[in-house]
């Protein structure tokens, strides 16, 4: 391409031909663009045109990326504050755009007035100056608006001032200092201008003398309208003054008077109003903030009831729900007194329910232990003649046989289900426990070597202490929390597992551990654990509780030369399992955990994973220097 041509090649829809080989619509593929895959199909010769589309989308959006995010400032959210921040902040807005319109309406009246008194003074200061009104001078409203016409001046204006110049009465005469004023010629341009001053001498002190002006403050002074009317005018050095153009039998005359004194009265004026008001606002929020926390209190009542009612046990137990807004604060006269008395009354409905439940869950109990203490009777008959059936002399067939053992068998998990029962009952009913110091290391020797000999399959380690570990309680029901542990971790974990029985001292406690490394129990079931008629297992099939093969000894912990030799087997169903074996249960082995610590002045909590459950057993510890521990009996 030439020099001085244009380069076509760079223009988007005008591609030279030039280039393209010959014979290329002979030859389908030479020459020619691939087809556009998917989404764009521009028309003609349009690739540098998506190239270069492309590209400047590319830096739009990098700028648009590194364009600043505007900040977020923090809003005073009225939904964030109390009702007493709220009402004490709109109280004192609404105070402060009253007291801002009183005022700016005050200083608007003020300014008015004080300018009217200084365009009068002006007005008698331009009398002075010229002498006596001319009624041949009409003024600029008889002109339309433009500068008066003044009538022929007289051959000799006489003066006001006899023997003095034209504006000696600057100086002269009742006027304040800082008075200015100035000839004009035929033309309106100024001959002469003075000001007004205080003599500096000793003698003439208090005195004034006219001080001409500089041709900037001239130049400024020359510029007002010569209209007739009150014109405000900053002069260079001087500040703000009030300046009337005036004409007489003297002459034409600027006359000016400064706005100093008005200017120093309004921001006095303002700053005094900006005090008051501040004072007024801060003694406002402060008596606001008391008379609406006054007002406020049945409020915080009504709050202080129902965090205490929030603070009872009400899920389970008797409740005495006694609890209300005072009467004085639950007025129904008044809105807040409104919402007492509606808050106890939804307290006495409470109340109610929970008493009716109460005295449902009461019925209950009740009918458990008496049911349970009928059955025990039946029960043990039943056991007795089948154990005599089975031990007679008179020949029975193995099917009879194995019938009444299977006939004693359940009679005997029926009375441990009945036992369990009444036990609950009773504990429920809150029956006073026998209370005696008891050392929990003997407690939990016996109850391990018990647990070693039902389950041999199972490897039984033991952890105790040096020193005594003593609390008050009762030992049989204290025993019979660590069978049901141990039994629980024994029915419902595999053999080959490893079952830990720990006790250590943790502050004003006797801590408790059971821990297993079986399967876990399932999250969904660890709330409901020590629920009764709780159950780890979907079906109530059984299984053997004792693991068949040689089990290992119990292996004892530092500190503790103990021995779990072979007992005899407890056989207690311990509830609700850690493991996922299939064995059923009554689901009251850790419900009678939990109801025997509580009745302790303890509790029992369990935490569970995958290869580590553990049950921990928290009871006061009683002091070991007051109280000697007394023998514990092996076996319950």
């Amino acid at each position: 391409m030439t020099d001085g041509q244009p380069n076509v090649g760079r223009l988007p829809g005008r591609q030279p031909i030039v280039g393209r080989l010959r014979g290329a619509e002979r030859m389908p593929n030479v020459g020619r663009r691939p087809r556009p895959q998917s989404g764009y199909a521009p028309g003609g010769n349009d690739s540098r045109t998506r190239t270069r589309f492309t590209h400047a989308l590319a830096r739009a959006r990098s700028l648009r990326a590194r364009r600043p995010r505007p900040r977020r400032f923090v809003v005073w959210h009225p939904r964030r504050r109390s009702l007493r921040a709220r009402l004490v902040v709109a109280a004192v807005t609404l105070i402060a755009v009253v007291c801002t319109v009183i005022g700016t309406v005050t200083t608007i009246a003020l300014r008015s007035h004080l300018y009217e008194q200084l365009d009068d003074s002006l007005g008698d200061l331009g009398i002075r100056a010229t002498g006596p009104p001319n009624h041949g001078v009409r003024d600029g409203s008889e002109t339309g608006g433009g500068p008066p016409a003044r009538a022929p001046r007289p051959p000799s204006a006489p003066s006001m001032f006899p023997g003095s110049g034209p504006l000696d009465f600057v100086s002269k005469g009742p006027q304040e200092l800082g008075t200015i004023g100035a000839t004009l010629d035929d033309s309106g341009r100024i001959t002469r201008a003075v000001v007004s001053e205080e003599q500096s001498s000793a003698s003439t002190a208090g005195q004034a003398k006219a001080v001409a002006l500089t041709s900037a403050q001239r130049s400024a002074l020359g510029d007002t309208a010569r209209d007739g009317r009150p014109h405000t005018v900053d002069l260079p050095g001087l500040g703000g003054y009030r300046v009337k153009a005036v004409q007489g039998e003297r002459g034409s005359y600027l006359v000016g008077l400064p706005t100093e004194s008005v200017t120093n009265t309004l921001n006095t004026l303002v700053a005094v109003e900006v005090s008051v008001t501040g004072a007024g606002l801060l003694a406002a929020s402060l008596a606001g903030a008391a008379i609406v926390g006054v007002a406020l209190r049945p409020l915080r009542l009504l709050s202080a009831t129902a965090t205490r009612v929030t603070e009872l046990p009400l899920h389970r137990g008797e409740v005495t729900l006694y609890e209300r807004v005072p009467d004085a604060e639950a007025d129904p006269a008044t809105e807040v007194g409104q919402v007492g008395a509606a808050f106890n009354r939804m307290l006495d409905h409470v109340h109610e329910a929970l008493d009716a439940r109460q005295r449902s869950e009461t019925r209950v109990r009740q009918f458990v232990a008496d049911a349970s203490h009928e059955l025990r009777t039946p029960l043990a008959s039943i056991r007795g003649y089948a154990e005599l059936t089975r031990r007679g002399h008179e020949p029975t067939g193995p099917d009879t046989r194995h019938a009444l053992g299977r006939i004693e068998s359940e009679a005997h998990r029926m009375s441990g289900l009945v036992e369990d029962l009444l036990l609950l009952a009773r504990l429920d009913a809150g029956r006073p426990l026998e209370q005696q110091a008891v050392d929990l290391s003997p407690i939990v020797v016996d109850a391990l070597s018990d647990a070693r000999a039902a389950g041999p399959g199972h490897t039984w380690r033991l952890a105790l202490p040096d020193d005594p570990m003593l609390v008050r309680g009762d030992p049989s029901r204290l025993h019979q929390v660590l069978v049901n542990l141990l039994g629980n971790a024994r029915t419902h974990t595999p053999a080959g597992s490893t079952v830990t029985a720990r006790v250590r001292r943790d502050g004003a406690w006797i801590r408790l551990d059971v821990l297993d490394d079986g399967p876990g129990i399932p999250p969904d079931l660890l709330p409901y654990v020590f629920e009764r008629f709780a159950r780890g297992d979907a079906s109530r099939a059984r299984r053997n509780g004792a693991g068949a093969g040689s089990g290992s000894g119990a292996d004892v912990g530092p500190g503790a030369d103990v021995d779990a030799g072979p007992g005899a087997g407890t056989g207690v169903d311990a509830g609700l399992g850690t493991g996922s074996g299939s064995a059923g249960s009554t689901g009251l082995g850790l419900a009678i955990v939990y109801a025997v610590t509580v009745a302790h002045g303890g509790d029992v909590t369990v935490q569970s994973e995958p290869g580590r459950t553990v049950f921990t057993v928290r009871l006061p510890a009683e002091p070991v220097t007051e109280l000697v521990a007394e023998p514990v009996s092996g076996t319950s």
